[in-house]
């Protein structure tokens, strides 16, 4: 069966230019129509898609979250790696201390022995109690320098425990109980 362009041509009422004109004007209304037909597609709200969208904005909130969380955690872990880098490498020797000294640690007193000179430099505040986690001994106390106390005491507060300030003068001259001395030997 052919078709009704054929059929016109066949009998004469069109000829061909015309024809060939008509067949391209229908094709631009189909193009036309396609393409239309697409766009009024994608202004349709596709629930389908809308929920998918909503989906993958969760999957990458979560994502980020915890891409946040790994990054603090590795930051906290080498904030503890320097911590434990400055009390090693700065720790004062106190393997002869034979002089017990006290300190409140978490509301519990706590007891190191050290020597005589490091007392008097803990006392003068220049030197400074820290602690420390050790794997098989677990937490350990350590004396280390005032200004290395200070570089832990940047990067970890809770780590630095006893950190005596060095005696005024000014506050001296104002102190009430500046003429009674005070025993040497003194501990709690």
């Amino acid at each position: 069966m052919s078709s009704l362009q054929e059929q016109l041509l066949k009998a004469g009422l069109v000829d061909e230019s015309r024809a060939k004109q008509a067949l391209k004007e229908k094709q631009k209304r189909v193009n036309h129509a396609r393409k239309s037909g697409g766009k009024s597609a994608a202004k349709k709200v596709d629930p389908a898609k809308v929920a998918a969208q909503k989906r993958q904005a969760e999957r990458v909130a979560r994502d980020n979250a915890l891409n946040e969380k790994r990054k603090q955690a590795f930051e906290q872990k080498a904030i503890a790696a320097q911590v434990k880098q400055l009390i090693e490498t700065n720790k004062v020797d106190r393997s002869k201390g034979e002089i017990p000294y006290s300190f409140v640690y978490r509301k519990k007193i706590k007891k190191i022995f050290i020597g005589e000179t490091e007392k008097n430099l803990l006392t003068g505040g220049r030197l400074a109690i820290v602690t420390t986690v050790v794997a098989n001994e677990g937490r350990r106390f350590e004396l280390v320098p005032m200004e290395v106390a200070r570089k832990i005491a940047e990067r970890d507060p809770e780590t630095v425990i006893e950190l005596n300030r060095q005696d005024d003068s000014s506050s001296a001259e104002d102190d009430p109980y500046a003429d009674y001395k005070i025993p040497d030997d003194l501990t709690w």
